[in-house]
């Protein structure tokens, strides 16, 4: 019998729930994956241990978490503790957005991939259930996937670098649906922006408020640790 050899793949894991159905999903569709995630000056650590008991539970090769400090630019209330995260939806891009994480986080992680010989990279990345980020609309994914294959030497020599972004045009209750149909556990992960130190989400952020919502209407019920009820 012959055996069939699994691809690698690279994979985004913030430890969110997005992130997280994106790796159960790469994995279903054949792929062996690496993962990495970023400790990059964010409020709280809370996910950075998420996302590392997620790469365990979902079987990845080798998870990495890169250092970085972009807290020395702030400009987000996501890295500058100056700036409070919003408890309302806002107009327009809210403050949460963070200048530029989604493009330097898909360089970095294609540098990896290309030292590791993987031509497919995931994200969690999301058009429809979102803030507002212009780093997550499928302009910005294709736009970045032309990039990574004139920027390295695997695109120049004609292996396509391929960027999947499998959540582009799904609702928050259509992600949740598919991961727990693929059998993550969502309490692992975390969404909050402003988690406290044992890692209990706050309830009233806008990612709170998308999680929850997407959980109430994907009819599954929600086991997150919250700071206070909704």
């Amino acid at each position: 019998m012959q055996t069939t050899v699994k691809k690698n793949a690279l994979v985004l894991l913030s430890g969110g729930l997005d992130s997280a159905t994106v790796l159960a999903m790469a994995n279903e569709q054949g792929f062996s994956c690496y993962t990495l995630g970023f400790a990059y000056g964010q409020r709280h650590d809370s996910e950075v241990r998420a996302a590392q008991q997620v790469a365990k539970a979902l079987g990845s090769l080798e998870h990495r978490v890169m250092t970085l400090d972009l807290a020395q630019f702030g400009g987000s209330a996501l890295t500058d503790k100056n700036i409070d995260v919003p408890q309302q939806p806002s107009e327009g891009i809210p403050v949460t957005y963070v200048p530029a994480r989604n493009t330097v986080f898909l360089s970095l992680a294609l540098a990896w991939a290309e030292v590791l010989g993987v031509c497919d990279i995931f994200i969690g990345v999301n058009a429809v259930d979102y803030s507002g980020y212009p780093d997550c609309r499928p302009e910005f994914i294709q736009a970045f996937e032309r990039l990574a294959n004139l920027a390295t030497k695997v695109g120049v020599e004609g292996q396509h670098i391929t960027i999947h972004a499998p959540l582009i045009h799904m609702s928050k209750a259509q992600i949740i649906q598919e991961g727990t149909r693929l059998g993550v556990d969502y309490a692992m992960t975390q969404s909050c922006y402003s988690a406290d130190d044992e890692g209990r989400a706050c309830g009233v952020c806008d990612a709170c408020r998308l999680r929850s919502e997407g959980f109430k209407a994907a009819g599954v019920v929600d086991p997150t640790h919250y700071q206070e009820s909704l």
